[in-house]
Parts: structure tokens; sequence; C-alpha cells
């Protein structure tokens, strides 16, 4: 094919594809300029955009609960096959404003903790088999009174909610912008073909493209920042609320320093492992947990400020005991 040829078949093509990406980008703000003439009053279409942001991120807060649930490769633990880890939970709960857990225990052999649900609901404390293997009995009770006081400030609904608040609201953002995208989509390739080069995209339509597009996935990208570092505070708070009820923070600082060690790979290949530690910003921005290394520290320094510890008898007395779940 000639140059002469290849350019009126690439404007041809170029003609093309931006009558059909300015059509769709038409279609697109017509149906966004009918939605918005029939809107009711803005309190009335301010409090159902508000109800639709929260009905879905409560529905996806509940799904997932009862998917983690459904899921979990574990089973939930009766009183008579371990009466000293429910007494101490029993102990715990009622120092604490938490209707008790349902205990369930894992066997992924990776020392861990977490409980899921509360608010409304009774909750559910998972444990992982191993943990009773590396802790003693008083790191495992500082362990679960962090656990417990999530369930408390029902953590897991409200981060839920500021992450899914976010994403609505950035998605509501694309959605606005939506026309111009496809109709700066279509200028960039359009353009691009009709000049007889198709794989360019350095016109200024294609720049402004990208520009709306940052601008959009940085909202995003803020949404998730806030959500994290909001998760990272409801550590923070589930740790002092441990340490106030156990009247112990260094079992919790040397539980946590506990598990990190159990949890750090030692073979050959470990910096490609996906636990390891990291002082790269973006990572510990964009990270659900505060470092053990902070963590540990502030509970050193309640600690200190508490002087002696006087711990809280929140359960059976006893040393060392590593007595687990399925014994």
């Amino acid at each position: 094919m000639s140059r002469l040829a290849f350019r009126a078949v690439a404007a041809v093509v170029g003609v093309a594809v931006l009558a059909a990406y300015l059509t769709a980008a038409l279609l697109v703000a017509d149906a966004l300029r009918f939605l918005w003439a029939a809107r009711p009053d803005l309190p009335v279409l301010l409090a159902l955009l508000a109800a639709t942001t929260v009905g879905s991120a409560y529905l996806s807060y509940r799904i997932g609960t009862a998917q983690i649930l459904a899921n979990l490769e574990g089973e939930r633990v009766p009183r008579k096959r371990a009466p000293d880890l429910h007494r101490r939970v029993d102990a715990l709960a009622a120092r604490m404003d938490v209707d008790r857990p349902d205990l369930y225990v894992t066997d992924a052999r990776t020392p861990n903790a977490f409980a899921v649900g509360g608010g409304s609901g009774s909750g559910a404390l998972v444990v992982d088999r191993s943990l009773f293997r590396v802790l003693s009995a008083r790191e495992v009770e500082a362990i679960v009174a962090h656990e417990l006081a999530h369930l408390e400030g029902n953590d897991g609904f409200a981060l839920a909610m500021a992450d899914g608040v976010g994403r609505a609201l950035v998605g509501f953002a694309t959605v606005l912008a939506l026309p111009a995208l496809l109709a700066l989509s279509g200028l960039a390739v359009g353009s691009a073909w009709i000049r007889g080069r198709p794989g360019d995209r350095s016109g200024p339509f294609a720049r402004l493209h990208r520009a709306l597009a940052n601008a959009l996935f940085a909202g995003f990208v803020l949404a998730t920042l806030v959500a994290r570092s909001r998760s990272r505070k409801r550590e923070f708070a589930a740790d002092d609320r441990a340490a106030e009820v156990t009247g112990d923070p260094v079992a919790l600082a040397r539980a946590l320093r506990r598990i990190e060690r159990a949890a750090e790979p030692s073979w050959p290949f470990a910096p490609l492992s996906t636990y390891k530690r990291t002082e790269d910003p973006a990572e510990r921005w964009l990270s659900t947990h505060p470092s053990i290394d902070e963590r540990v520290e502030r509970l050193r320094r309640h600690a200190a400020e508490r002087g002696p510890t006087r711990r809280i008898p929140v359960g059976p007395s006893g040393g060392r005991s590593r007595r687990g779940a399925g014994d």
C-alpha cells in the first residue's frame, strides 16, 4: 500500500473512531443531563446519595464478613475443649463493652489472631493454633484483649464504611467525568489516525486525557490513604485498650515481637518473601498496620509511664502455660 493510500485509510479510520467516541460521550452526557433534570430537591438528592453510599458500604461489609467466616478453614471451639481460653475471653469481655465473641481456631501455621464482626452482633474471634506454641498465657491474653478492643470499637465496620464512602465518592466523580474522558480519548486516538500516526499519544488531547485520568486515580489513592491511616490509628487504639484492660502493656509488646519473629521467613530467598520489613514510605502509607517497631516502642513508653506493672487478673493464674485450644 502506498503512503498516500495509507494516509487515506488512516484518515477514514480516524474519523470513524472519533465519531464513535464522541457519540458515546454525547449519549453519556445526555443520560447525565436527564438524571440531573429529573433530580429531586437538593436536600433529598444529597440524602439519597448519602443513603446509597452508606448502604453499599454496609452491604459490602456484611457480605465480606459473612464470606470470611464461610471460607474460614478452622473450627468453632466448644468450651469443653479449651476451658482456659474460654475463661480468659469471658473475663476480658466482661471488663470491656463488648459481647462475648464466638471463638474459632485455625491451623494455618502462621501465628495470628483477628476479629470480625462486632457492633450489633457478637462477632467472632479467630486464633491460629500456632499462636499458643509461640506465646505465653499472658501474651495470648494480651493479643486476645487487642482483638476484643477491635470488636468493642466496631473497628471493622468503621473502617469498611470509611473505605466504602471514599471509593463511592471517587466513583461518582468518575461517572461525572466520563463524557470528558470519552471525548478526549476519541480526540486523541482519532487525531493520531488522521495524522497517519496511529500509535502516537503525545498530542494535546492525549495529555489532557492522561491528566484527567491521573486526577481521578489520585482521588482513589487519596481515599485509600485516608482509610489506611484510619486503620493504623485504630491499631494503636486497640493496643492502648488492651494495655489498659490487662494492665500489662509489656506482655502485648513481647507478643507482637514474638509473632513478628515467628512469621519472618528464615529460608535463603527470604528477601523475595511477601513478609518483610520495609522502610519505603509508600508501602508504609498503604499499610493497614503500623510497624511492629512503632507499636512496641509505644507500648514500652506506656509501661514506663505506669511504673511497675500491675497486672489485672482476667483469667486463671499460672505461669507460662502453653495450652492450646485443641489440647
